[in-house]
């Protein structure tokens, strides 16, 4: 039996670790050599990412990586959250006499630090944007969710910056770091699938959309982003000066979710999927997207994924809610670990109070808990005021919000279910994923934990020949690979009836 090492940069919200996968008799065993914060920071009241910063932090656990596979690491892959993007400078080739340090280059080539999508710079452009552009016809090429962080709309209310006079490339994120970690250039699929720049179905550019950002907002998305890739693609060589030894660096499903689902332990694809973190991704794997009017009412995105297939899916605001919540209490002097409060929250009634998640207002660091008792306020329901209450209000939201998003992607998308897979590190949340599996009437679940990861060391490892098959192949892989466990509808005592309130509470109508 002969070992495979990889090295996944898997980089959240909040936190990025790097991941060493070891690959042997079809079997993937993890572990973490390096975990950071994702560290953001205001300049001219605006948020911003350190990408410098991260990507000395992506050295170090890969070179971490290659020490323990003791220089035998194949590959390394970067996945990010989506929409985020850095602007390049043309800089000189790095030189065999050079002494700085790779990651000092990275700071240089930056022509400035790339904004967080958490940033309100953008909250008024989709309203301009659509006075030129309908909505109907973006949707029709794209197939995307309206959020206001949508790349096309960062772009769009960037276009007359003066730092624009400086760029010569632009690249989403994990394609920002990967070039860094290689010199070359590209454009991951799932990446790109994020933007409101790619036709859903041709998967590449879109023609009308990038004829508008060229003529209306003098931008030019073909001459600034690298031409497209498909997930699986070795985009080069990790330089040198990074790490010894001959690693590749290659594309994989790019986006974080894209990475969390192909490691979905699932033998056939009769799936809804969530994908648990920070945001929770719900929705479901399909051959083609769904670009009718009525997905569009309902706000569903179509992100492509690896093997050719379609993420379509809803964005819900997830875990962030409570972790944000948690950061206040602590400033307020509270006791807010999380499995005490899990455990309080447990003893407490059920659906007493629930909101909608998708409410834009809990996009947005501070404050968490005065927003949510607003919102329980303005729906006239009792408001939470401990944090066992807050934590039982969050979760019994979120159960609401993937009952709601489950049940309509399965209309829109005229598909019928058997069970909930729960991916990423939320699938360790036992209350939600119960509160999950009474909502949907179905089995939950729930593993890998480390999916995004998992997901990216399984494209890796076929990409450079280590596994083969289909995507059913390597989800074959990830069963063999992590522990999973079930959560059977009925165990709690809230029938359907009590569900069907909640929702009618939280999203009206």
């Amino acid at each position: 039996m002969t070992d495979h090492f990889f090295a996944a940069a898997d980089l959240g919200a909040t936190s990025g670790r790097v991941i060493l996968g070891r690959l042997c008799d079809g079997q993937f065993s993890l572990s973490e050599v390096h975990r950071f914060p994702t560290t953001t920071f205001t300049q001219a009241e605006h948020l911003h990412l350190d990408a410098a910063g991260l990507f000395a932090d992506i050295v170090q656990g890969v070179r971490e990586a290659q020490a323990q596979a003791q220089g035998r690491l194949l590959g390394v892959a970067v996945d990010t959250w989506g929409v985020d993007y850095g602007l390049l400078r043309n800089t000189p080739p790095l030189s065999a006499q050079e002494t700085r340090i790779v990651e000092a280059l990275a700071a240089q080539e930056l022509v400035e630090p790339p904004y967080n999508y958490r940033d309100t710079r953008a909250h008024d452009t989709p309203a301009s944007f659509f006075a030129a552009f309908p909505a109907a016809e973006l949707y029709a090429q794209c197939g995307l969710q309206v959020m206001e962080f949508n790349t096309v709309f960062q772009l769009a209310c960037s276009a007359g910056d003066p730092s624009w006079r400086s760029v010569d490339h632009a690249l989403f994120l994990p394609d920002l770091f990967s070039h860094f970690l290689s010199g070359e250039f590209a454009t991951e699929l799932t990446i790109a699938s994020t933007s409101g720049l790619l036709n859903a179905q041709t998967r590449a550019w879109s023609p009308s959309v990038t004829d508008h950002l060229r003529g209306h907002y003098g931008l030019d998305v073909e001459t600034l982003f690298p031409p497209i890739v498909e997930p699986g693609t070795v985009v080069g060589r990790v330089r040198p000066e990074v790490v010894a030894g001959e690693v590749s660096v290659i594309a994989v499903g790019a986006h974080d979710t894209a990475s969390a689902i192909v490691s979905i332990p699932a033998r056939t694809r009769d799936f809804a999927y969530v994908s648990s973190g920070t945001w929770s991704l719900v929705g479901l794997e399909l051959d083609s997207p769904v670009l009718t009017e009525e997905s569009r009412t309902a706000n569903f995105s179509n992100e492509l994924g690896v093997d050719g297939t379609v993420r379509y899916l809803k964005n819900v605001m997830g875990l962030w809610v409570l972790t944000e919540s948690q950061r206040q209490w602590a400033k307020e002097g509270h006791d807010c670990e999380l499995l005490p409060l899990l455990d309080a929250a447990s003893r407490l009634p059920a659906l007493t109070t629930v909101v909608d998640m998708e409410d834009p207002r809990l996009l947005p660091p501070g404050d968490m808990p005065s927003r949510l008792a607003d919102m329980a306020r303005e729906t006239g329901q009792p408001v939470p005021t401990t944090p066992a209450e807050f934590t039982r209000c969050i979760l019994d939201s979120l159960a609401v919000g993937y009952r709601r998003a489950i049940r309509m992607a399965c209309h829109l998308a005229d598909r019928d279910i058997s069970v909930v897979h729960v991916v990423g590190g939320g699938c360790r949340n036992a209350l939600l994923n119960q509160l999950t599996a009474e909502a949907v009437g179905l089995p939950v679940i729930a593993g890998p934990a480390e999916g995004t990861a998992l997901g990216n060391l399984l494209v890796q490892a076929r990409a450079l020949g280590a596994l083969q098959g289909s995507l059913l192949d390597l989800r074959a892989v990830s069963a063999n690979s992590c522990e999973t466990q079930t959560y059977a509808p009925g165990v709690l005592d809230l029938p359907q009836a009590a569900w069907d309130d909640a929702q009618r509470r939280a999203f009206g109508g």
